[in-house]
């Protein structure tokens, strides 16, 4: 067989667990065709010296927010760049389909930034896949149905339990987009609409997931004062829809919390224990990320972005909400989870670009304004068009997770428009675990870090032909240096280079060579079978 690529002296790290090996991997026609000692490169078009460097499956983004981002961004730079070569997107209840052309601006308002002005000119997962296919991807995607979605084609932002017509007909549409090729199914349990669905809601349309064989991915109702019940909440939908369970970006958020993920560990290894399959993921920073306005109370979100800037203008509703942050955690009250006003980073803004980069508190102060009276003032102009960066977790909590065997790695990463400070996960999650996870603080092996980033997500997703250095695979591959991996990007700088990732290789293809991109595009839309 004539090869298209062989890659030399490497250590292989193949995604196991097991080991490094030094070896050669040969690559034809998009597969891996050999890994062994002195494997003859012939007449191979490239070859690539991999000395002092490490060889591993290409890094699955297994908790992405990429879903349009091929129609700006076909090689979605931040990815590639540091390494991933897959991504699983239409997480924590929010994907760009199904569409109900009916209900498409609540949609779109919903998905925010995440869709950057794209045209929706399809209604069903099929014709969004048609559209994506008509594109050169630089990396593979893989996509979940998100539960708001699916809501909100059926009955839009409203607080209310479905009708069993409407709840008949969000089964229909996730039928439909599982068996088109979706990977399963997730939620946003904080986020309007997902906020008021009930557990039985998720558990009936858990059954449908079931039938496709498909997962269930969820951003749990709370992650705080509340987060042992809120797991129980998602062990319970997958013991009686009979899913797989995957925690998405598992944190233990709130300064009265921390230390509380050696309890959420034990109870995934106790569910597992008890015959659930349950996994999560997890990113390596202290910052969680979402829109401005989710400091709000779910009930502030009732019937969509409009109701929500009218209650703001009300003299009368801002005293109600204030004292409803001030006083309830009943729900996942983020100010009540944080230092103060300091932890809450202004991101992106479409209208006050002066705002971005510093806190709410900063922003009070410079205004002369109380801190409750600049966000609800801020929220009322911007919407749901105003990001943060909060600060809400401890350090060792994140090691304890990140290190945990259950838990694969994820950026959480919404797309990058250019505008705004998107948070440095977006950019640097894989070379920051490599560099500070792995080189200095030695929380984990590089054997055990790298399947953490390719086996365990393919094997979570059903991706049957990725994640392991192995021959019949595809040629999906990462070749990084151990000793100068790391991560240069900062909340307030968040777009700098990474370092140490140089070369990877997508479906056969060199797409990044020292560290730069090539030009070339091999990625593939992925469809559960």
């Amino acid at each position: 067989m004539s090869l298209n690529l062989v890659i030399k002296n490497g250590k292989v790290v193949d995604g196991s667990g097991n080991p490094w090996f030094e070896a050669d991997v040969g690559i034809a026609d998009g597969k891996i065709v050999q890994v062994g000692q002195n494997i003859d490169a012939g007449c191979a078009a490239n070859v690539i010296d991999a000395s002092g460097l490490m060889v591993s499956p290409g890094f699955i983004d297994m908790h992405g927010h990429d879903d349009c981002v091929p129609f700006y961004d076909p090689f979605n730079k931040p990815k590639l760049l540091q390494g991933v070569t897959t991504v699983v997107s239409g997480n924590c209840g929010t994907s760009p389909f199904p569409v109900n052309f009916a209900t498409t601006n609540i949609l779109k308002r919903y998905l925010s930034t995440l869709v950057n002005k794209v045209e929706f000119d399809w209604n069903t997962f099929g014709q969004f896949i048609q559209r994506l296919s008509s594109i050169a991807l630089g990396i593979n995607f893989a996509y979940l149905v998100g539960h708001g979605s699916i809501r909100i084609a059926v009955m839009g932002m409203e607080n209310r339990e479905p009708a069993p017509a409407e709840l008949e007909k969000m089964k229909d549409l996730l039928a439909q987009c599982l068996a088109e090729g979706a990977y399963g199914f997730s939620t946003g349990l904080i986020y309007p609409p997902g906020v008021f669905a009930t557990t039985r809601e998720i558990i009936e349309l858990g059954k449908v997931v079931a039938e496709y064989s498909g997962i269930y991915v969820t951003h749990m109702r709370d992650e705080g004062d509340r987060i042992l019940e809120a797991m129980d909440e998602a062990f319970r939908v997958g013991k009686e829809a009979g899913i797989p369970v995957h925690i998405s970006h598992h944190k233990v958020a709130g300064i009265r919390n921390w230390g509380r993920s050696a309890e959420t560990l034990r109870k995934i290894e106790q569910a597992r224990e008890d015959g659930l399959d349950v996994t999560a993921d997890a990113y390596p920073y202290t910052a969680g990320s979402s829109f401005l306005a989710a400091l709000l109370p779910p009930w502030v979100h009732d019937g969509g972005e409009e109701k929500l800037i009218e209650r703001l203008k009300s003299k009368e509703q801002r005293v109600e909400i204030r004292q409803f942050i001030e006083e309830r955690t009943d729900w996942q009250n983020f100010m009540k989870q944080v230092k103060g006003w300091d932890s809450v980073l202004i991101t992106h803004t479409a209208k006050n670009k002066e705002l971005e980069g510093k806190t709410l508190l900063e922003v009070a102060e410079e205004l002369g304004k109380d801190p409750f009276e600049t966000l609800f003032d801020i929220v009322a102009e911007e919407g749901y068009q105003a990001f943060m960066v909060i600060f809400m977790m401890d350090e060792q909590d994140v090691e304890r997770i990140i290190s945990h065997p259950y838990v694969c790695i994820g950026t959480d990463g919404t797309s990058d428009t250019g505008a705004g400070l998107p948070h440095p996960r977006e950019y640097a999650t894989f070379p920051r675990v490599l560099g500070t996870y792995v080189r200095e603080r030695r929380l984990m092996t590089v054997e055990e870090a790298v399947r953490k980033m390719t086996s365990l997500p393919a094997q979570r997703c059903g991706f049957s032909s990725k994640g392991l250095l192995r021959e019949g695979f595809d040629a999906d591959i990462t070749i990084f240096n151990p000793v100068t991996v790391a991560a240069d990007a900062t909340y307030q700088n968040p777009r700098t280079g990474v370092k140490g990732i140089e070369y990877v290789i997508v479906g056969g293809t060199v797409a990044v060579s020292q560290g730069k991109l090539t030009g070339t595009k091999a990625g593939k839309v992925l469809l559960r079978r």
